[in-house]
């Protein structure tokens, strides 16, 4: 498969470029939750940075905001359906992480 800058496969790379777009991905994986849950959820992550991954991953179609009208204003995050095909082949990467990561420095590519 070449990767040509029209190519589909690139295209889905892209959804998921950074550091944390699949981690969030993954958070979501268990249902909905509000984005102080999320934060506690995967640590390490500012408000900002979630905020902005998750108006990325609406953009895209990985992600639905839901907007309550409470008072104070309630926001929950989940999988749409292409979000939650999406588990699939991250599920396989991570099992792929766990057999090779590691194994592989930072940066460094694995040899045969």
């Amino acid at each position: 498969m070449r990767f040509v800058a029209d190519c589909q496969a690139r295209v889905a790379a892209d959804l998921l470029s950074g550091r944390w777009p699949m981690v969030v991905l993954l958070a979501l994986a268990g249902g909905p939750a509000r984005p102080g849950e999320l934060r506690r959820q995967i640590g390490g992550i500012s408000q900002k940075v979630l905020t902005e991954t998750l108006r990325r991953l609406e953009h895209n179609g990985l992600v639905e905001r839901h907007r309550y009208a409470e008072a104070p204003p309630r926001v929950e995050y989940s999988l749409t359906i292409a979000g939650t095909d999406l588990m699939v082949p991250i599920r396989a990467l991570g099992e792929w992480a766990e057999v090779y990561a590691d194994r592989l420095p930072a940066g460094a590519p694995l040899e045969g």
